[in-house]
């Protein structure tokens, strides 16, 4: 089907129909909704090259994708993606990703602008003094950052969740279980989120006069291999955790693992608290002992992230620049008191 076709069928002039699919804003939103809807249904695709010329726009969102030799692939990343595509396909918006060594994310983000492949970018895996954040506010397209950085100004726009106040609220339930020692499968020490969720376990303990012991801490890839080996060391210090939090169910996964494993009852014997991004495989209602857990949807934010991208792109409508989530904290049978 082509552009007079499309345009026939919708009883619409080929102008009003081209200028729906380019985002004009003299469009109304229902003639544009009839417009994609009729799209989707005939599988009508327009000219990239020509709707390029007339737009100005390539149609497409650029991401990095970090890789290298031992760089562990992450399931996180995928179900985020699965959100950006949910509002991608509505707008009939590309995706350019770009595989990149995680120390050559700069000059791989400036590349890709320079493509003229994209028209707007975004970015995740957010560190401390994040230098990549300077570098993206001098560029001339819409961006927008999963995360937020540490050490430097939040004055650039963002969708993060609140970690700190996540893992204090975790924390706190288990401080008033009466657990003491606590431990943290945790996240790579370098990203942000995993810094705030330290932070903000800290914070709960601090409140009742507790600290939180250095040997009861793991930063690592957050893989079901690396929650086991960290469980499995915890397990074997003089006096273990009586509690842990992880950071991921994925993490969670192989510190169950370790706990059946050793014959201890998890929600009796150790407590047990997850983040939860929601991740399809992975339900912690699902596992033997369901999983108390701090929820917030990777896929949500995904989908967010990328209505405030096309959103900006095609002048749809005004979106707020920075946004906080909450985590929701969801008791379930993985906590209890501590074991006398």
């Amino acid at each position: 089907m082509n552009l007079k076709q499309l345009s026939q069928l919708l009883g619409l002039s080929q102008t009003t129909v081209s200028r729906a699919l380019n985002g004009y804003p003299e469009v109304n939103a229902d003639t544009r909704q009839r417009v994609l809807d009729a799209v989707r249904k005939t599988g009508y695709r327009p000219n990239r090259a020509a709707q390029r010329l007339a737009t100005g726009r390539a149609g497409s969102i650029g991401l990095i994708m970090p890789t290298a030799d031992g760089h562990d692939s992450d399931v996180h990343f995928g179900e985020f993606l699965a959100g950006l595509g949910d509002e991608a396909v509505r707008h009939d918006f590309h995706f350019v990703i770009n595989p990149s060594h995680p120390d050559d994310e700069e000059a791989t983000c400036q590349r890709l602008v320079a493509s003229g492949n994209i028209d707007a970018l975004f970015t995740a895996y957010m560190r401390a003094h994040d230098p990549r954040i300077a570098m993206l506010k001098s560029l001339s397209i819409p961006f927008v950052a999963h995360g937020r950085s540490i050490g430097i100004p939040t004055d650039y726009p963002y969708l993060d969740i609140d970690n700190t106040a996540a893992f204090h609220d975790a924390a706190k339930l288990l401080v008033q279980f009466g657990h003491k020692r606590i431990g943290l499968l945790n996240g790579p020490a370098h990203f942000t989120f995993a810094i705030r969720r330290k932070k903000g376990m800290e914070r709960a303990l601090a409140e009742r006069g507790y600290v939180l012991d250095e040997a009861c801490v793991q930063h690592s890839p957050m893989t079901d291999e690396h929650g086991y080996r960290g469980m499995q060391r915890f397990l074997e210090l003089a006096e273990p955790p009586t509690a842990v939090l992880c950071s991921s169910t994925v993490l969670a996964l192989g510190a169950v693992r370790s706990l059946n494993q050793a014959g201890l009852k998890i929600g009796t014997d150790v407590s047990l608290i997850a983040h939860d991004d929601v991740l399809p495989m992975l339900k912690p209602e699902n596992f033997t002992v369901p999983l108390t857990t701090t929820r917030s949807s990777l896929r949500a934010a995904g989908s967010r992230v990328a209505k405030r991208l096309i959103s900006r792109i095609l002048s749809l409508e005004e979106l707020p620049d920075q946004e906080l989530w909450k985590a929701e904290l969801i008791v379930r049978a993985s906590t209890g008191p501590v074991p006398q």
